[in-house]
């Protein structure tokens, strides 16, 4: 697997699994209903952010991220970032080398921590995944999320360092 910046090219790899991810309503904050248009231009970041994709061999797209700054200003040294991988790419790792590359990347950039605004407290796959590689639970906003089957849960707010100590 390779993991590298996402050229426009890559959108039509990258569509599919853009959509059937927030298709789903399950795990991110975006109108389950939004159209390629808007996903594009919300996922396919212009400096200071970046866009990555994670290719086999063969060039094909098996996951998406997306990292930059939080917030502007005097918290524009704190990063964010955003995953999506292809469903039928679920568990071989796609998605713990793309948060490391992402780490990685954001620490050479400059960015002194990284803040997950809203993790959807049911996406258990990815919380613990972002607890494997140093985030903490910082709060969870009671039933700040309405999935689609679990009715209202709560959305946690992660962080981790990416000072060297």
């Amino acid at each position: 697997m390779n993991i590298r910046d996402a050229s426009d090219e890559d959108w039509a790899q990258m569509w599919p699994i853009v959509l059937a991810t927030i298709r789903t309503g399950e795990t991110y904050t975006w109108n389950p209903d939004a159209g390629e248009d808007a996903c594009r231009s919300w996922w396919m970041q212009t400096a200071p952010g970046r866009t990555f994709v994670a290719v086999d061999e063969g060039g094909t797209v098996l996951g998406t991220a997306k990292s930059g700054p939080n917030q502007g200003g005097g918290g524009s040294h704190v990063a964010t970032a955003s995953f999506m991988v292809g469903a039928e790419y679920g568990g071989r790792g796609v998605g713990k080398a793309l948060v490391e590359h992402v780490i990685a990347e954001a620490r050479d950039d400059g960015f002194r921590s990284m803040q997950f605004n809203a993790v959807v407290e049911t996406n258990v796959h990815a919380v613990h995944l972002w607890q494997s590689v140093g985030f903490e639970i910082l709060a969870t906003v009671p039933e700040s999320f309405r999935h689609p089957t679990e009715g209202y849960v709560g959305l946690h707010l992660m962080w981790r360092s990416l000072v060297a100590v």
